[in-house]
């Protein structure tokens, strides 16, 4: 049931994109003379504890100033273990602007549906801020666990797309805690169909069942490329 809500979800978006003509936009990388084209999109990502992240993003319907996508991605811990995968459908728009919808299956965990939305406030030739929120729904397999919602809110930051910075909170009332982030971030190399970043910060948890917690230092390099 959980992924036929998906393909469902996916079904709807497919129909109606052909109809949205909002001028707005996400993923700069699709924009060519403020026009959305057709891009499959591929990254991995590999932080300070050894685990990596894979995402994948291919275009199935767009109009001038929208382009719906089907999304995958799958996390590995430092042996190579898959630790979680999913898949989903976005809606990025030329303006910065993007929806997405996605499911995670996580072994040993459960299931999460995650909706998210971004929203882009500034965007010059020097200056790109974006504002992001989510919501996601933890459905766990474990025994005696309940369902439990986490969400969350962040900004992101780019000066001249080689220099930035993002800070972002999660809340998981379930469990009293709550997640910070404060992130800087330096493209290390960029062309038409590629790009590296490095990003450096730290990130903190609260709660009462975490009475000593401590800023914890987080780095990651991220590589992208398009097709």
């Amino acid at each position: 049931m959980f992924f036929k809500t998906l393909i469902f979800a996916a079904l709807l978006a497919g129909i109606n994109c052909r109809y949205i003509l909002i001028d707005e936009d996400y993923l700069p990388e699709l924009i060519e003379h403020s026009r959305v084209r057709r891009q499959v999109q591929v990254g991995a990502g590999l932080d300070n504890k050894g685990n990596w992240d894979l995402a994948g993003k291919v275009p199935l319907a767009k109009s001038d100033t929208n382009i719906l996508s089907a999304t995958g991605m799958a996390t590995m811990d430092p042996s190579n273990k898959l630790t979680s995968y999913g898949a989903g459908v976005a809606l990025d728009n030329i303006n910065g602007h993007g929806l997405s919808l996605s499911g995670r299956q996580i072994p040993d965990f459960g299931k999460q549906l995650t909706a998210a939305a971004n929203l882009n406030v500034l965007n010059t030739p020097d200056h790109n801020l974006n504002a992001n929120a989510f919501v996601t729904k933890n459905m766990p397999s474990i025994p005696n666990v309940p369902n439990f919602n986490t969400y969350g809110a962040g900004a992101d930051y780019m000066y001249k797309n080689t220099l930035g910075a993002s800070l972002g909170a999660a809340r998981t009332d379930f469990l009293q805690k709550t997640d910070v982030s404060a992130m800087g971030k330096l493209n290390l190399f960029k062309t038409p169909s590629s790009s590296l970043d490095f990003g450096a910060g730290a990130t903190r948890s609260f709660s009462p069942f975490i009475p000593k917690s401590s800023w914890e230092p987080a780095f990651k390099f991220n590589f992208m490329k398009s097709f």
